[in-house]
This record gives C-alpha cells, structure tokens and sequence, in this order.
C-alpha cells in the first residue's frame, strides 16, 4: 500500500510540471498565450490516454 501511495504523489508532481513545461516552451516559440493553453491541454489529453490503454 505504500507503494501505491508514492507512486500516486510522483505522478501529480510529474503532470503538473509537465503542462507547465509544455506551455512555457509554446509561449516562448509561437509568443501566443491561446497555442501555450492548448499544449497544456494537449498535454493531459495524452495522460488519459495512457490511462487508458495502460502501460508505463
């Protein structure tokens, strides 16, 4: 059960940096606020489908 419970934490520390990241780096290529929010969007769509079809 501890197991779970870390991997838990190290999975919402790790999309939150991500779509972060993701929206950082679009803003600072295309200098558009609308593309940086569609890549932090983009980015949790591809969580879900991870979720989904499993797999690590």
């Amino acid at each position: 059960m501890r197991h779970l419970v870390y991997k838990e934490s190290v999975v919402k520390s790790g999309i939150g940096f991500g779509s972060a990241l993701a929206m950082v780096i679009s803003f600072s290529v295309n200098q558009s606020i609308v593309w940086a929010m569609v890549h932090g969007v983009l980015g949790w769509i591809y969580v879900v489908y991870r979720a989904v079809v499993g797999g690590y």
